[in-house]
């Protein structure tokens, strides 16, 4: 699903609306102008979209930070993944860890909240010793909801939302 951001100068206040899209394209209208005739189109991504690197062609990796078309050709070629630390042997073979942690922001298999090890944990993009801790303890999951309610309790809503790119039950 695409995202539009819509920013509009009111009142010297700046006013930012979110919609849901199937649109080909997203569009940011930016309140740099003074009028509406003005105001600028410029090209937006939206940075939480995370692919599925099980599931993924080469043409849903195209264009992510970091893939080459070889990369891509290798990712697909190494599907269906057994897990996110298979994924990440195949990133492994060609970037370096940096690289690497910087193509899972965009491109992972999800790891299973009550079955993952604690070292696929640690391939979730932005988990820190505490939060690896957090997970493991409230084990067993009943559903995403308990999820939201426990790893809230440690870090904010948006952050719980990027979490659950990552996760499944």
């Amino acid at each position: 699903m695409r995202k539009f951001a819509f920013a509009a100068a009111i009142a010297g206040s700046t006013l930012a609306l979110a919609a849901c899209s199937g649109e080909a394209e997203d569009t940011v209208i930016t309140d740099d102008a003074t009028t509406p005739a003005q105001m600028e189109t410029v090209e937006a991504t939206d940075t939480q979209t995370v692919i599925d690197a099980g599931t993924a062609t080469a043409e849903d990796l195209a264009g992510v930070e970091g893939i080459s078309e070889e990369l891509a050709a290798a990712i697909v070629a190494g599907q269906p993944y057994a897990d996110v630390t298979a994924f990440n042997t195949v990133l492994m073979e060609s970037l370096t860890e940096e690289q690497a942690a910087t193509v899972r922001e965009r491109v992972f298999v999800p790891v299973n909240l009550n079955e993952a090890t604690e070292e696929q944990i640690r391939l979730i993009p932005g988990m820190t010793d505490k939060m690896v801790h957090e997970f493991e303890e409230y084990r067993p999951y009943e559903d995403m909801a308990e999820f939201d309610r426990e790893i809230g309790k440690y870090v904010d809503e948006a952050e719980v939302a990027r979490f659950r790119n990552y996760v499944t039950l």
